[in-house]
């Protein structure tokens, strides 16, 4: 009997679909699909740390070949400010970038965790990047990130990583230098820093930083603290025009982070992406907000910008109401005093 001889053509057709069957049959179930995330900035646009969060997402995107892919959205584009917590733990957003300042009436040590006053005040005039490595220290050296994620985590959320956005600014629309300028005057803050300003004699209150160029110009407020940015980005100088100096924090930190659930959902290799990311994310803004501080310093030159100094007897005063707040956020709740602890014993480590 003749055999019937078999196209070649056809093998060859049968053996790519046998292949990519037992391909698909062995190919993890993760692999094969890109999860999209969405993440929202409590910043508007024009803030550089808000900007900066695109190259995250590339980043993330390049590292994982297209397997996780994140848009990225600006305050208030999705939801307001204030939401911003809970539409992450519901799952609205899968990431969200602020300060933990923002939640302290839901986790006071998110404001510990955002420096309170004075607390990352640093000894020998580092600059932005050298006082951002020592904050980091204090996170992945002492333990304080394994205190963050056990607390964040009760809330069903994964905190991803800190940064640090450089120096603390305090912008003014009047000369500040003694502490009877603080009289009268209303400034924009978060968390602690509202009773801060209010025990030296201004007036602490919020408003998002969407509503702030406006509210220093029409004299809703009359000063507000944000970070390099409001100058370089924001353009506050053009209403507030005084930086005084001595009243803040050397380092700002900031957060991102994610529902528990979006996190769970990725596979290993695509979580140490986006943590390696987010650490990127970290090097590169304090990269950035250095090149942005030498354009502060051009805008003092050119006497755009006006710097003052508190004097040594508001300094002072200043360190003392710093002292009392730190002891009433430590009285306050177990978790936040657990996390001072360890921001004290820090502090006796740097030199």
């Amino acid at each position: 009997m003749k055999k019937k001889r078999l196209n070649p053509a056809v093998c060859v057709l049968a053996g790519v679909f046998i292949g990519l069957l037992i391909l698909g049959a062995f190919a993890p179930a993760d692999a094969q699909k890109a999860f999209r995330m969405k993440i929202q900035s409590a910043y508007p646009r024009g803030d550089l740390s808000m900007e900066l969060l695109k190259e995250f997402a590339e980043d993330v995107d390049r590292k994982t070949k297209g397997g996780v892919k994140i848009s990225v959205f600006a305050d208030p584009e999705l939801v307001p400010a204030e939401q911003l917590f809970e539409a992450t733990q519901r799952g609205t957003l899968d990431m969200v970038h602020a300060v933990g300042a923002m939640w302290a009436g839901i986790l006071p040590v998110g404001e510990v965790e955002f420096g309170l006053p004075f607390a990352y005040n640093m000894p020998g005039g580092m600059d932005i990047v050298q006082s951002g490595a020592k904050v980091r220290q204090l996170f992945y050296g002492k333990g304080l990130i394994e205190l963050l994620r056990e607390e964040y985590g009760k809330h069903g959320l994964y905190y991803l990583d800190m940064h640090s956005y450089g120096e603390m600014f305090l912008l003014s629309t009047k000369s500040i230098v003694s502490c009877d300028d603080y009289k009268g005057l209303k400034v924009r803050a978060e968390g602690s820093w509202a009773p801060y300003f209010d025990a030296l004699g201004a007036r602490g209150t919020y408003i998002t930083g969407e509503e702030a160029y406006m509210g220093l110009r029409l004299g809703t407020i009359d000063a507000s603290i944000w970070d390099v940015s409001a100058v370089t980005g924001l353009n506050w100088h053009e209403v507030a025009p005084y930086w005084v100096k001595g009243a803040t924090n050397d380092a700002v930190i900031g957060q991102i982070l994610m529902n528990m659930k979006s996190w769970e959902s990725l596979p290993p290799e695509y979580q140490r992406a986006v943590t390696e990311s987010a650490e990127r994310y970290y090097h590169r803004l304090l990269e950035i907000h250095m090149g942005e501080m030498k354009r502060v310093d051009d805008l003092v030159k050119q006497k755009k910008l006006t710097m003052t100094r508190l004097n040594d007897d508001c300094y002072k005063k200043s360190g003392e109401v710093a002292d009392r707040i730190m002891d009433e956020v430590s009285r306050s709740d177990a978790a936040a005093a657990k996390a001072i602890a360890l921001i004290q014993d820090w502090r006796k480590t740097l030199k």
